[in-house]
This record gives C-alpha cells, sequence and structure tokens, in this order.
C-alpha cells in the first residue's frame, strides 16, 4: 500500500513539473537586454547651454504686471532655472526693439539720441533673477532694425535696412547707425550690471511678420556684418547670426558667411530656428551652433506627455535629441518659458494661476544634467526605437540620456567605454505619463557596465559617477 501511495505521489509530481514546464515555455520570455555603447574617446560638439526668452512683454507678465504674486513668480522661476528641482536652463535670449531710441534723431550721421528706462519690458528684471540663478550667458537679438533705419518706414511688415545693397532710401546709409544702437542696448545692460555676452542682428530675415520684423537675404547680411562684426567684437560682444526660420534655410546663411573671409572671422556662432524645417544635419560651418528658436505648432495649451498631437512633452525630447545628435548644436534654446492662453511654452500663467506642461520636463531632462562647457561624446545601439546622446560635464560626471520609442519596455546594457568609470553609480530620471524628471532608484556600475530598464516611451536622464 506504501509502495502504491509512493509511486502514485512520484508520477504525480513528476506531471505537475511536466505541467509547469509547458506553461513556462508557453509564457512570454523576458527581452534580452540591447547592447549599447557609450565611448569616452569619442567626441562631438562642445555644450554651451539650453535657454528660453520672455520677449514681447512676456517677462513683464512672469513679473506680475497681469497679476501673478511673488510667490508664483519665485516658483515659475525655480521652475525655469533651478538647477536642483526645476531645468536649470543657462540662457536667456533677449529680444531688442526700437525702445531705447524710438524716433529719429535727424538721420544716419546725426548724435543719437538714446533712452532708457531700466526695465525693458520686464527683461532686465528677468535677467538679474537669472543671473541670481548662475545663469551668465545672456544672448540679446533684434528682430528688426528701428522702422525710420528701414525702407518701409516702419518696425513692422518687412523692409530692409537703408545702405544695404539695394536698399536705397533718401535718409541715407543707416548701417553703422544700426550697428552702434545694437552695441548701445547692450551697454546699457552693462549699466544694470548685466554682461551680455552674444549680440544679434536679425531674426528671421527670410519670414516677413505683422509684427516686428526686417529682411535680408544671405548677401546682405553679410554686408552689414562687414559693419556690425568689427564693431561688436570690439566692444566685447560675440556676434551670432542669423536666426532663419528654418534650419535648411539657415544653411544659406551660413554657406553665405563661410564663404566670406572678414565675415567669416566675425561670427561666433551660427543660429537657426526650426519651424520651416527641422534638423536634419549640421549647418555648413565648424563654428558652434544653435537652435536658437522654435516650439512646435498647436492650437491649445496641452500638458501631456505622449497624446500624438505634435506638441507634448515627447515631441519635445525627439526635437532636443534630434538637434544635438544630427546638428550636433552646441546651444538649444526654446522660445516662451512661460506665456498665455493657447501657447506652446514650457508654462501657462493665467493671472495669478499657473500650469506645467510635459514640455518643460522633456527639456529639464536634457538641461538640468547637461551643463554648459561639456562634451558630447559617443552613444550608440542597434535599437532603432532607442535615442541615445551621451555627454562627459567638467565635473568628471557622465550624463546619458534614453528616448524610448518603443511601446515596450527596453532592458538595456550600457558598456561605458573611455569613460574613466569602471565602478560607480547611475542615478536615472524618470520622463513619463506619470513621472516629471523623478529621481529612480541608484543602479550600481561594475566593470564599466551598467544594466538597466528605459520604460515604454519614456525618457530617462542617466547620471554616471564614479
Amino acid at each position: 500500500m506504501q509502495r502504491g501511495l509512493r509511486k502514485w505521489a512520484l508520477t504525480s509530481l513528476a506531471a505537475l513539473l511536466t505541467a509547469a514546464a509547458t506553461t513556462a515555455a508557453a509564457l512570454p520570455q523576458p527581452a534580452a537586454a540591447t547592447t549599447a555603447t557609450v565611448n569616452g574617446s569619442t567626441t562631438f560638439q562642445p555644450i554651451d547651454g539650453f535657454g528660453f526668452s520672455e520677449h514681447f512683454g512676456r517677462a513683464a507678465i512672469m513679473n506680475g504686471s497681469q497679476g501673478l504674486s511673488a510667490q508664483h513668480q519665485k516658483e515659475i522661476l525655480d521652475l525655469l532655472l533651478d538647477r536642483s528641482t526645476g531645468a536649470g536652463l543657462s540662457i536667456l535670449r533677449l529680444g531688442i526693439d526700437s525702445g531705447i531710441q524710438p524716433t529719429d534723431p535727424g538721420g544716419p550721421n546725426a548724435t543719437p539720441k538714446y533712452v532708457w528706462d531700466g526695465i525693458d519690458k520686464g527683461q532686465v528684471w528677468l535677467a538679474k533673477q537669472a543671473r541670481a540663478y548662475g545663469v551668465n550667458r545672456f544672448y540679446a537679438d533684434a528682430w528688426t532694425a528701428p522702422g525710420y533705419m528701414k525702407t518701409n518706414g516702419t518696425d513692422a511688415g518687412g523692409g530692409t535696412l537703408c545702405g544695404l545693397s539695394g536698399a536705397t532710401c533718401a535718409s541715407g546709409d543707416w548701417r553703422k547707425a544700426y550697428a552702434d544702437f545694437l552695441v548701445q542696448y547692450a551697454r546699457f545692460y552693462r549699466q544694470e550690471g548685466i554682461r551680455i555676452t552674444d549680440l544679434g542682428f536679425t531674426n528671421e530675415p527670410d519670414w516677413t511678420a505683422t509684427y516686428d520684423s526686417m529682411r535680408l537675404t544671405p548677401a546682405q547680411a553679410v554686408e552689414f556684418l562687414r559693419t556690425f562684426g568689427p564693431i561688436a567684437r570690439a566692444a566685447g560682444y560675440k556676434v551670432a547670426c542669423c536666426d532663419s526660420f528654418g534650419w535648411d534655410e539657415e544653411k544659406a546663411y551660413s554657406s553665405a558667411i563661410e564663404a566670406d573671409a572678414k565675415a567669416r572671422g566675425d561670427v561666433t556662432t551660427h543660429t537657426g530656428h526650426t519651424y520651416a524645417s527641422k534638423v536634419d544635419g549640421p549647418l555648413p560651418t565648424h563654428k558652434r551652433t544653435w537652435m536658437s528658436e522654435w516650439s512646435p505648432d498647436g492650437t491649445t495649451w496641452n500638458e501631456n506627455w505622449d497624446d500624438g498631437s505634435g506638441y507634448d512633452g515627447f515631441t519635445v525630447a525627439s526635437a532636443i535629441h534630434d538637434a544635438l545628435t544630427k546638428g550636433n548644436t552646441s546651444g538649444y534654446v526654446y522660445w516662451y518659458g512661460a506665456s498665455l492662453g493657447a501657447t506652446r511654452g514650457l508654462i501657462q500663467m493665467d493671472g495669478d494661476n499657473y500650469h506645467v506642461s510635459k514640455r518643460l520636463w522633456a527639456l529639464a531632462s536634457y538641461s538640468r544634467f547637461i551643463r554648459p562647457g561639456a562634451t558630447r561624446i559617443g552613444a550608440t545601439t542597434s535599437d532603432a526605437d532607442l535615442k541615445l546622446s551621451a555627454f562627459r560635464n567638467t565635473d568628471k560626471t557622465v550624463t546619458v540620456v534614453a528616448l524610448n520609442a518603443s511601446t515596450s519596455a527596453t532592458p538595456v546594457t550600457f558598456d561605458l567605454e573611455h569613460t574613466g568609470i569602471g565602478k560607480g553609480t547611475a542615478t536615472p530620471y524618470l520622463t513619463d505619463a506619470t513621472h516629471s524628471t523623478a529621481q529612480q532608484q541608484t543602479v550600481a556600475v561594475r566593470g564599466s557596465s551598467l544594466t538597466t530598464t528605459v520604460p515604454a516611451r519614456a525618457l530617462v536622464t542617466y547620471t554616471i559617477r564614479r
């Protein structure tokens, strides 16, 4: 009897083990880890930083002109500029308009009649706030010369600077007067304790807008640079050009500058926008390049991470990745940090209220961790859905940013070659529908290798240190 029971038990156990094995085989098996290589010996562009603008009075609104309380002003500044809890943005783009000399002083050779209110539509206040957070890169750019210096006689609606080829005006040649005007703007900021570092004379010169705008062909931009470049550099400013409204369109301006020895020597940074065309490769220059303005098209305020709208957080993260890895850009300057209504800015202001979009956290996942002075290094993988970029900061930390375009979580083993990190830790920061650059559990680095999982349709930034 006992022998029969023992035989029955063994037979039953064998059947159960067989069934379990069959069931296990039928279940989905964990995916094998994707291999990715971060190679510190492969170097690309240096990084100048990431930034935003509050032109056209948005800075004044941020400073409370429409009811935003001091507490909420501080909270928005923290979101944009704080390096621990916010985006840690490091470039502020300032908009120059005709305000410092709104009326014709009597011709291009007359003594200038500059005026300064110390406010500049709230931009002085914002620049001082940014400086207090550690920002030291201030890019001042003009949308137009004052109307009396242009062929159409008004700030808006295009027109061309008088004195350039094809732009003859009865009032005379305003090229030097305009160059002096731009430098004087920067000097007024110095008077306020803000050092303008980069100075530009044109914004979207190939687009006629109903607001402040001025048309310049690539040849005319080069022609003006022969006057402006030496004056700006002698005053201690880096010259930026030309902020075309599309990346492909900017290539014509960059090519014209590179073809002219004098202009080539005077321009420090080539700048382009990505409205008319996206980043599909580097600009034709060996100088540093910035994606200097963009926000996606859209008709409503949108706070979502990944909704397929084309102006969600995932879209912005993809655009930043492309600018850094396809365009080799050293700077990335988003359009509005905070604005109103159906804005595609990072933050929406509404009286004394404000709302935060996932676009902010898409940018923060790069800008907080990739600091000015960093260098982009090699980051490769065979997984087409895993968009990788890697950077070595001046403090020897390595930042790896992984954007997973797959609808499935992706296990990844990162091989950290020539980074100097054989053993250490990696701290992940996750952005997705329910996380906003949220710190996750630290992962160990052993034998110059790091194994982790990037969640589906998510952005993860890894700060890796010895």
